[in-house]
């Protein structure tokens, strides 16, 4: 699964920029492309841990020293 986010990234901006090449640009393959991009940078950032309960876990701690 892990791998199937960067083979999407990297279809994706293949697709894109082989729709965007031409000169008539076909704006259904260039928006499959930006799908797929998009879908993969996404899949990838929900696995990315969020920064806040690092940030709450350093005040409490401080919070406890101050005491």
């Amino acid at each position: 699964m892990k791998y199937l986010n960067y083979i999407l990234i990297l279809l994706g901006a293949i697709v894109a920029m082989y729709a965007n090449s031409s000169e008539e640009q076909n704006i259904y393959i260039l928006i499959v492309g930006i799908i797929m991009l998009m879908l993969g940078v996404s899949r990838i950032a929900r696995t990315i841990p969020s920064k806040k309960e690092e940030e709450n876990f350093i005040k409490t701690e401080k919070d406890k020293d101050e005491l």
